[in-house]
């Protein structure tokens, strides 16, 4: 068994893992896990931009203010200021390793960033590089710890589970898929940067590494999570039978697109004053209640008043995507339906990244900072995780965490070696898919989340069975994972008795401040 060690382990290769490793590589040894090919991560897929007060016209206070007005009453506001102020210096710096974001001329004829708007804002301050934001910002810093001499990156390497010692992290368990073995990773601390959990659903804007398997690691490991009842699903994902679900970027209603009916009746205005910009929930909420009271299977969003020059030249994917499936965005409308897209709550964090487990970290969409609250304001993510993941780089730094003393490291088999009823059902993914599409979507009844609830453990054992039987095999413990993933969204569903942002619950269709104004906390140690 092979055992390395390093001053600092990140899981994960997306924003926030790259950037908490170019942080503590200034000043130490880094090495980088990553389940596929270091480029591949959820912030690829992030089209739209990253948020950020960028001009004159805009300030603190404004975009504070609408993050706040988006996360229905439980932001943090101290994690919102820290978000909001540092902001502007992260996306600098971006720019400094060599980020190629749109620019425009000023008045004067001067180059400056060109600016969008996106929905919930009340300033143009999205970032952008044409519909490819999250795939330039990954290139970018790719290209920045590519050859730094303190950055190793270990590609196809799974993390299985962290090493807990003396209720410390000083490790990760990590499966080399080159050799089949399981290998240790000790160090002084170790971040995880995992991403997101959308494949816990079966329609999802979310490539198929989001597993949520950062998620699955620290609730094993004890860490305490919070709001995992708040999902952002995404409402505008192409609805086509013949292709896989994409997203079509919220930019595109910042650029004037309007949701309609089949009939070509525009709808939103219905719903929200801001009509077809406002909170993606709402817009969401929206589509799920059109297309039930019409029984059609989706909405349509019409941007053909904008020349097919500017919308070839503003989202070239999009448009290039939609045309492999038939479909001209400048003179068609697209079908789109919701589906899940970003998870607000995650493993708990304070304002440095730390979890409740010491020299654990968590920064990106695998954790939860307090900053969306119950739901993310549009851009707030990549600017989220630049933020927080510097400033955990900065703390482990800073705190000076010891070498762990570890003379020799127990054996692997103690992750599964545990009394689990075994199972011939192999299928978990599927079963897992179908309870949370039937029973935890956008609309939830208490009854429906009971039932959903009970299903779930008996689909996360079978899970767990599955690992213990073939422990060598990635999609079996991403299948445990979810289906943790899957429990832990209900389990906090359950616990929120009104409806608040992403958590509609018929059964308590109103807002109750009085009780639920706070996070919604799971401890393993307080509920077994």
């Amino acid at each position: 068994m092979s055992v390395h060690r390093t001053d600092f382990v990140v899981i994960g290769s997306g924003i926030a893992g790259l950037t908490f490793a170019l942080r503590v590589a200034e000043q130490a040894e880094v090495v980088v896990i990553t389940k596929k090919e270091r480029s591949e991560s959820n912030t690829n897929y992030a089209q739209g931009g990253i948020a950020g007060v960028m001009s004159p016209e805009d300030t603190f206070e404004l975009h504070m203010q609408d993050t706040l007005n988006a996360g229905a009453g439980l932001c943090h506001e101290d994690a919102v200021r820290v978000l909001v102020q540092e902001g502007p210096r992260q996306i600098r710096r971006l720019i400094e390793l060599g980020a190629r974001f749109d620019m425009e001329r000023d008045a004067q004829g001067n180059p400056v960033l060109a600016l969008g708007r996106e929905g919930g804002h009340s300033r143009n301050r999205i970032v952008h590089y044409a519909d490819q934001t999250g795939w330039e910002i990954e290139r970018t810093l790719l290209e920045a710890t590519r050859y730094h001499p303190r950055v190793t990156i270990y590609e196809h390497f799974f993390a299985l589970d962290l090493i807990i010692q003396n209720g410390e992290c000083v490790g990760v368990w990590v499966l080399n898929t080159h050799s089949d073995k399981a290998e240790a990773f000790l160090a002084r601390a170790v971040l995880l940067a995992t991403g997101g959990c959308g494949q816990v659903y079966p329609h999802t804007t979310n490539p198929p590494i989001a597993t949520g398997d950062g998620i699955g690691m620290a609730w094993r490991a004890g860490a305490c999570i919070a709001n995992m009842e708040f999902m952002q699903f995404h409402p505008t994902t192409l609805y086509h039978p013949g292709a896989r679900s994409f997203l079509i970027s919220e930019a595109v209603r910042g650029e004037g697109a309007i949701l309609r009916l089949p009939d070509g009746t525009p709808f939103m205005e219905k719903y929200h004053p801001m009509k077809d910009l406002a909170p993606r929930d709402v817009v969401a909420r929206a589509i799920d209640a059109e297309t039930k009271r019409l029984g059609i299977p989706c909405v349509y969003l019409d941007i053909t008043h904008r020349p097919e020059e500017f919308l070839r030249q503003r989202f070239p994917v999009i448009y290039s995507r939609l045309e492999s499936v038939g479909i001209d965005m400048a003179r068609e409308w697209i079908p789109v339906v919701p589906a899940a897209h970003y998870m607000c709550g995650g493993v708990q964090t304070d304002l440095h990244g730390r979890t409740s487990i010491p020299r654990l970290y968590a920064a990106g969409e695998v954790a939860c900072t307090g900053v969306h609250g119950a739901n993310r304001l549009a851009s707030n993510s990549l600017l989220e995780a630049l933020v927080f993941a510097d400033r955990a780089g900065i703390h482990a730094l800073e705190a000076s965490w010891s070498e762990p003393a570890m003379e020799s490291v127990p054996s692997p088999d103690r992750i599964v070696d545990q009394q689990v009823e075994p199972s011939e059902e192999t299928d978990v993914r599927r079963r897992l898919h179908s309870v949370m599409h039937r029973k935890v979507g956008i609309v939830r009844r208490l009854a429906s989340l009971e039932e959903a609830a009970r299903e779930l453990e008996q689909i996360e054992r079978m899970a767990q069975a599955v690992v213990c039987r073939e422990p060598h095999r990635v999609e079996a413990w991403e299948d445990w994972n979810l289906s943790i993933t899957g429990n832990l969204i209900v389990q906090c569903a359950l616990r929120r008795r009104e409806s608040r942002g992403l958590h509609t619950l018929v059964d308590h269709p109103n807002r109750d401040d009085e009780h639920f104004r706070r996070d919604t906390v799971l401890c393993r140690r307080e509920i077994g």
